[in-house]
């Protein structure tokens, strides 16, 4: 599995120009890239859809989606949550419908218990348990290959570890480490640490790994951007993270893949590890 993927978030910045959108995914395969993560709410289904269009079965790219909330068009927000199991079933056989397969390599629940955004209320407060009973039985029907989370607490993937679970999506960055003990956890169990927001900055409020003079001073002294560094930090920083920022520009593209080959010797890793960690507890909506 290749360290670096793509992150198909941003795609929809070329709905008027779905053949740039093709391209952008067959350089980003030509690349390198052989993870994808993607959702159906990802520009209500556009994501997704180009992701059928523009992957060939050759390609032997993994594509990893998600559930736990739903497309919102004319919403305020593009999302709403979808907590409760049957809407995790629904979501599941939506992105089966929208990816074009019959079964989703792994599929990602988003329990919003920590990190930005939006929290579950009423009756969109579910159970763990509930949750990873349908995600099971998913499984058990060969709709899904394999379970992860998002957003979830250090107590929920304890809890779900007999679920067998293969990777975590958290919000995390060089400014966000409040999670080290579930990325140690994860690392001992085998289990991805994909961050997402993984340059902070996200939404309003939150710290932002380019504007820390750390981050500058490094990035000048190698001749890279203050995103490079920030996205590289977090491969050197533990083995098991896999990275997949998102752009819907080529160059910029080329420069995610580009962090891979970044080196920082003792002296750079302890400046860097020297950022102050903030929260990124941020309500949204």
């Amino acid at each position: 599995m290749s360290r670096v993927g793509y992150g198909a978030a941003q795609l929809d910045r070329l709905r008027d120009r779905r053949g740039e959108a093709v391209a952008l995914l067959r350089r980003a395969v030509e690349l390198g890239v052989n993870h994808v993560d993607t959702a159906e709410f990802y520009g209500f289904g556009f994501a997704n859809a180009v992701i059928r269009e523009a992957l060939r079965r050759e390609d032997s790219v993994l594509v990893v989606t998600k559930v736990g909330a739903d497309p919102n068009p004319g919403g305020r927000l593009p999302l709403r949550i979808a907590q409760r199991p049957e809407q995790l079933r629904a979501s599941v056989e939506d992105n089966l419908r929208s990816l074009g397969v019959d079964r989703l390599p792994v599929v990602n629940l988003r329990r919003l218990d920590s990190g930005p955004g939006l929290r579950p209320e009423g009756d969109q407060v579910v159970d763990l348990d509930d949750q990873l009973g349908v995600m099971t039985a998913l499984r058990d029907e060969g709709k899904i290959g394999a379970i992860g989370l998002s957003s979830v607490t250090l107590d929920g993937l304890r809890r779900a570890l007999p679920a067998g679970i293969v990777c975590v999506q958290n919000a995390y960055s060089l400014v966000s480490r409040a999670d080290e003990d579930m990325l140690r956890l994860c690392a001992a169990e085998g289990i991805a640490w994909v961050p997402f927001f993984p340059l902070g900055g996200a939404f309003p409020g939150l710290p932002k790994v380019t504007e820390e003079p750390a981050v500058h001073a490094v990035a000048e002294s190698l001749g890279v951007t203050p995103s490079q560094v920030g996205l590289a930090w977090l491969l050197h920083h533990a083995p098991n993270v896999l990275l997949i920022p998102g752009t819907a520009d080529p160059a910029h593209l080329e420069a995610n893949m580009a962090v891979g080959e970044l080196t920082f010797d003792d002296a750079t890793r302890a400046a860097l590890n020297a950022v102050e960690s903030r929260s990124n507890e941020v309500p949204i909506g």
